[in-house]
């Protein structure tokens, strides 16, 4: 597996290793040991969601003030504009996010850890989204930060039009509002 620190240093990008031929591909998705020696981290995954969005969904960017989550995310069908908020006042990236292609094809997958806000675009017709979680999903503690906040300034890729958010989505926070609190 190589792994591949971002601008938030926390933040990697894993690159499983694939083995292929005329037949299709074979990958290790999840090793723990593997996991563990390639990046240093020794988390515990409790929980596996599996999401499934048409192109031009928004979803994010969610994170829970307890029981935050750390994430391992892939991408099984299509492709996605994965991006990572540092959220953790104090952090020396705190605001700084980072985005990246995940997609069936790349195999690339993303940890995110606990305590930064998580959210993706999809990119092609559909997308199928599977992540890995450190806590359970604790819906009295999720909050959500604004997809399109200026301060933070992610640079979503252009699709032609707004993206489609969830109503939870629309009502998301400014990043000067966590510094309030």
């Amino acid at each position: 597996m190589q792994v591949t620190r971002t601008d938030i240093p926390d933040v990697l990008i894993l690159e499983p290793k694939l083995f292929g031929d005329a037949r299709g591909f074979f990958l290790e998705s999840y090793n723990q040991r593997s996991f563990q020696e390639a990046t240093g981290l020794n988390v515990p995954f409790v929980q596996d969601n599996h999401s499934r969005s048409r192109k031009g969904v928004l979803r994010g960017l969610h994170y829970q003030v307890q029981q935050p989550q750390g994430k391992l995310v892939r991408v099984v069908r299509g492709a996605v504009f994965d991006v990572a908020v540092d959220i953790r006042v104090g952090s020396p990236t705190f605001g700084r996010w980072v985005g990246v292609e995940l997609s069936e094809d790349n195999h690339r997958q993303l940890w995110i850890p606990p305590g930064l806000a998580h959210g993706f675009v999809v990119l092609t017709e559909v997308a199928d989204f599977l992540y890995k979680t450190t806590d359970y999903y604790a819906p009295a503690h999720e909050r959500c930060l604004m997809w399109n906040d200026p301060e933070v300034g992610i640079a979503w890729p252009d699709l032609g039009e707004p993206p489609l958010l969830s109503a939870k989505d629309q009502q998301g926070h400014a990043l000067r509002d966590l510094l309030a609190t």
